[in-house]
């Protein structure tokens, strides 16, 4: 198996390592932004344009799979990621792990970008899975 993981830069080194860990046998494909890192102050319509020439890159490989090792880059950019590469390559995002976390009761934070944290879709994920529990973004 051959998996290609993007971001815009070392961050990708965490996910990285937990795939390493989970799959040692899978031959991986890191696909990185130095010249546009960090994604996180940059405007969503950016982060997508990014966010796709990396995608592509990594495409060029033939991965079976492609990891958004970057919660930014997931929250604004995985829709146009999963539109462009979907169904031949899965795109899998990354996002804060509001739904575990909030299962314990609360109260939980949530570390992320300004970028992230201001995003519709972190917001859906409160909704959705922290309704009850206090919640610090």
């Amino acid at each position: 198996m051959k998996i290609a993981l993007m971001d815009s830069g070392i961050g990708l080194l965490a996910a990285t390592a937990a795939v390493r860990r989970l799959r040692p046998d899978a031959d991986l494909v890191l696909s990185l932004d130095p010249d546009g890192m960090p994604w996180g102050p940059r405007t969503p319509a950016d982060l997508t344009r990014r966010a796709l020439a990396v995608a592509e890159a990594a495409a060029v490989h033939r991965p079976d799979a492609l990891i958004v090792g970057c919660n930014t880059a997931t929250v604004h950019a995985l829709t146009a990621l999963r539109a462009r590469h979907e169904p031949d390559l899965p795109v899998v995002g990354t996002v804060p792990a509001i739904k575990p976390a909030a299962a314990g009761g609360g109260p939980l934070a949530i570390w992320a970008t300004p970028a992230t944290t201001g995003s519709p879709y972190q917001s859906d994920l409160i909704k959705r899975f922290a309704a009850g529990v206090t919640v610090t973004e």
